[in-house]
C-alpha cells in the first residue's frame, strides 16, 4: 500500500490475490500466515499478486468535496447504498453537508432558502495524469461506479475525486473585494484590481456596484473558473499595507424562493460584546441555509445586503451591539437603491454591552447562551413591525480667528474660496445623542478599550469600567458648568439650560445599559408621552457624576428640559460627544440635530400574554433548575427569558405594566 501510495486507515478491507497461471483461472486469494516468497512461481516468469479491496456487497462510504469556492463545505463523507443513484447522492449531501435542519423544520420553513437539488452535479475529477473531468450522470448507481473503479484499479480510484457543482448558471459569478482604499473612482479601482491580478486586460465582465466610502467593490466573471482564479489571486493579495477580503458571492434569485417563505438574513459581529457570535454563526448556519448568514467583520454588512438584492421581501437579524444595529442600517441605507425590497425589517440579537435599542424593541439587555437559536427565530416570525426615527446630527466647525483672518487674506489675493463644507461632518443618530460628562466617561472607556481589546470580552467587565471611571470623576470635574458654557435651541427658541455637567438627547428611552434620564414614559404637563416614532426628542441635564451613578443604577432620572423636533447645540471650547455610544472630542462650533428622511422598519419583539407569562413562571419554579433548551426545542421562550438576563423580574412586577412603554422603561 505505501509503495502505490495509498493512505488508508481501514487495512482490514484489503488482501492480497494470486495472479492466475493459465487463461480462463481465478485469483486465488492469499491469507496472512503464507510468506509472498512462498508463492507459486510460473517458470521463468516473477510471481504476480494483486492488491484488492474486500467490497461490501451493500454499501460503501463516499467523499464528496465542494466544488467551486462558494460551496461552503470542504467534504462530506456519505453511506451509499445499493440501488442509489447519483441524484440520490446529492440530496444526501444536501441533508447532511450543510442544510440540516436538526429538528427545527415547523420554525425554520418560513425563514430558510432551499436550493433544489436540481441546481447541482456531480463531477467525477482524476488526478491521475494531469486533471481530467466527467460530469456523472444523474440515472448511474453511485456504488456501482465506486466498485467498478476499485476493481479497475486501487492506485487509480485514490486519485479520483467527486465533486458536488452548480449546474452552468445562467447568471453571472460574482465576488466581493473590500479593505481597497475608499473614494476612489472606478477607473482607479480597477487599475489596482488589473495591478493585483498582474494581467493587463481585465478577466471581469462588469465591475459594480462600488461602495465609495467603504472601499469595498463587487466584481463578476462569465464562468466559475475565472472567479476562482481571481479569488486565489487576490485572497492573499495587499494593497497599501492592508490584506484584502475577498469573498465568492452565492447567487440568490426570487424564483429559488417559494411564495409563503419570507427569508432571514443573518448577520452576526463575532467580537460584540462577550465574543459569543462564533457559537451563533455555527448555530444559525445548521438551521438555515449557510448563505444567509455573514460575519460582518468579512466585508460588512454590504455582503450579504447584496446576496439578498433580488429578493422581494425579506427580514434581518443583526446580531451585536448597538453599534452593529447602526452599521446595519447605515448599509441599508446605501443597498437599497438597487435592491427589490427597499426596506426590510430588522431585529436584533443584543451581543453587546449597552443594547439599548435592543432593550426599547424588547429583545432583551443581552444575548447569555442559554437562549435556544430556535427560539430566537420563532419570535423573529412572530415578531411585530414599528418605525424608528433617525436623526442627522451635523456638527460644523467654527473658523478660528487666526483661520478667518488668512482666509479674508487669501480672498483679496483673489485666491481660491475655502468650502465651509470642510468643516461640517454628519453622523445619523438611532438611540441618543451626549455631550459632557456622560461623553467624557464614553470617551475614557474606548481609550481604554482600544489600548488593550483583549481584555474587554466580557459584557460584566466593561461595565466594571464604566463605574470605575466615573468614580474617577468625581475627583476630576472637566464638565462643571457645563451650562453656563453652551448654548442650547429647541425648534428654534432658546432655552435656559439648569445647573449640569452634561445633556443627553434621547430618540429612544434606554440609555446606558438600559437606564432611562427622562422618567417615567407617561404622559405630563408640558411634554408629551415619548416613543422612538413620534418625530419628537427628549432633552435631559445631568446634574453631576452622583446623579450620573444614580440614573444608570436605575435609582433616579435626570432634569427634563426640553422637547421638540429640532436640537441646536453652540459651544465656544472643545468638548466631549457621543452618539449612540461613539465619542470623539468636538472643537468650537454647532451641533444641529434634524429629522432624517431615512427611515428604518424594526422587528418588536412580540410581547406575551399574562396567562402565558404566570404559566411559565410556575413551570420554571417547579423544576428547580433550568433545563437545557437544545433538548427542549417546544419550550417557551419567556421562560428563557425570565431564566437569564431578565430574572430580576418577578409574576407581580411583569404584570403591573400598563402598556409597552412602561415595561420598555422597567427593562
Amino acid at each position: 500500500m505505501r509503495r502505490f501510495h495509498i493512505c488508508d486507515s481501514n487495512r482490514d478491507s484489503y488482501y492480497v490475490t494470486q495472479a492466475p497461471h493459465e487463461l480462463g483461472d481465478e485469483e486465488e486469494p492469499l491469507e496472512d500466515p503464507i510468506p509472498l516468497r512462498n508463492v507459486k512461481k510460473p517458470e521463468g516468469k516473477c510471481a504476480q499478486v494483486f492488491l484488492r479491496y474486500r467490497d461490501d456487497p451493500d454499501k460503501t462510504i463516499v467523499r464528496i468535496h465542494g466544488g467551486w469556492l462558494r460551496i461552503p463545505c470542504e467534504y462530506t463523507d456519505i453511506t451509499v447504498t445499493a440501488r442509489m443513484c447519483v441524484q440520490e447522492c446529492i440530496q444526501r449531501w444536501k441533508t447532511l453537508g450543510w442544510m440540516d435542519l436538526l429538528g427545527a423544520d415547523i420554525i425554520c420553513r418560513h425563514l430558510k432558502i432551499y436550493f433544489h437539488i436540481l441546481f447541482f452535479l456531480i463531477q467525477e475529477v482524476s488526478l491521475e495524469k494531469g486533471v481530467a473531468e466527467r460530469t456523472v450522470n444523474p440515472q448511474e448507481e453511485m456504488l456501482q461506479l465506486v466498485r467498478n473503479l476499485r476493481k479497475d484499479s486501487l492506485r487509480r480510484s485514490h486519485v479520483v475525486r467527486f465533486y458536488i457543482q452548480e449546474k452552468e448558471d445562467p447568471h453571472d459569478h460574482a465576488i466581493f473585494v473590500s479593505n481597497l482604499p475608499p473614494s476612489r473612482s472606478q477607473r482607479q479601482y480597477e487599475r489596482i484590481l488589473l495591478k493585483l491580478l498582474s494581467i493587463n486586460e481585465r478577466p471581469f465582465c462588469a465591475i459594480g456596484p462600488i461602495y465609495f466610502e467603504y472601499g469595498s467593490l463587487v466584481i463578476t466573471f462569465n464562468t466559475p473558473k475565472a472567479a476562482s482564479a481571481a479569488v486565489l489571486r487576490l485572497q492573499n493579495a495587499i494593497y497599501e499595507d492592508k490584506k484584502l477580503v475577498v469573498l465568492c458571492l452565492p447567487n440568490v434569485q426570487s424564483h429559488m424562493i417559494p411564495l409563503d417563505v419570507e427569508p432571514l438574513l443573518v448577520l452576526v459581529n463575532v467580537k460584540s460584546g462577550g465574543c459569543q457570535g462564533t457559537e451563533l454563526i455555527s448555530a444559525f448556519r445548521r438551521l438555515l441555509n449557510p448563505f444567509q448568514v455573514f460575519d460582518v467583520l468579512k466585508g460588512g454588512p454590504l455582503v450579504g445586503l447584496y446576496v439578498f438584492r433580488n429578493i422581494p421581501k425579506y427580514r434581518i437579524l443583526a446580531a451585536g451591539g448597538d453599534g452593529t444595529v447602526g452599521w446595519v442600517l447605515q448599509c441599508l441605507d446605501i443597498a437599497k437603491q438597487d435592491a427589490a425590497c427597499f426596506s426590510p425589517p430588522c431585529a436584533v440579537l443584543p451581543l453587546g454591552t449597552g443594547n439599548d435599542l435592543a432593550r426599547v424593541l424588547r429583545w432583551g439587555g443581552g444575548y447569555t447562551g442559554e437562549e435556544s437559536p430556535v427560539d430566537i427565530l420563532r419570535d423573529v416570525i412572530e415578531a411585530e413591525e414599528v418605525r424608528l426615527d433617525r436623526w442627522a446630527v451635523v456638527f460644523h466647525e467654527e473658523e478660528l480667528p487666526s483661520t478667518a483672518a488668512l482666509t479674508q487674506k487669501a480672498q483679496t489675493e483673489d485666491a481660491p474660496m475655502t468650502n465651509p463644507e470642510d468643516q461640517t461632518s454628519m453622523i445619523i443618530m438611532n438611540n441618543y445623542f451626549g455631550i459632557g460628562i456622560d461623553a467624557d466617561v464614553c470617551m475614557r472607556f474606548h481609550t481604554k478599550r482600544d489600548a488593550n481589546p483583549e481584555k474587554f470580552s466580557s459584557r460584566l467587565f466593561n461595565k466594571t469600567q464604566y463605574v470605575k471611571i466615573g468614580l474617577q470623576k468625581a475627583f476630576d470635574r472637566t464638565c462643571k458648568d457645563l451650562w453656563k458654557r453652551v448654548e442650547l435651541e429647541v425648534d428654534g427658541r432658546p432655552i435656559e439650560l439648569p445647573p449640569c455637567e452634561g445633556i443627553i438627547v434621547l430618540n429612544v428611552l434606554s440609555w446606558g445599559s438600559g437606564a432611562n434620564p427622562w422618567g417615567t414614559a407617561k404622559e405630563e404637563a408640558g411634554f408629551q408621552k415619548p416613543t422612538h416614532y413620534d418625530g419628537l426628542l427628549e432633552v435631559v441635564g445631568i446634574t453631576d457624576v452622583s446623579r450620573l451613578g444614580l440614573i444608570q443604577s436605575k435609582l433616579a432620572a435626570g432634569t427634563r428640559i426640553a422637547q421638540g423636533g429640532s436640537i441646536k447645540i453652540t459651544t465656544k471650547e472643545m468638548w466631549s460627544v457621543q452618539v449612540d455610544g461613539e465619542p470623539h472630542i468636538q472643537p468650537p462650533g454647532t451641533i444641529t440635530i434634524l429629522k432624517s428622511a431615512l427611515k428604518a422598519k424594526m422587528l418588536k419583539k412580540a410581547k406575551k400574554s399574562r396567562k402565558s407569562v404566570a404559566a411559565t413562571v410556575r413551570a420554571v419554579q417547579s423544576e428547580g433548575s433550568p433545563s437545557n433548551d437544545f433538548e427542549h426545542p417546544n419550550s417557551s421562550h419567556l421562560e428563557v427569558e425570565l431564566r437569564s438576563g431578565h430574572g430580576k423580574s418577578t409574576p407581580e412586577e411583569i404584570n403591573s405594566f400598563d402598556d409597552d412603554e412602561e415595561a420598555d422603561s422597567f427593562l
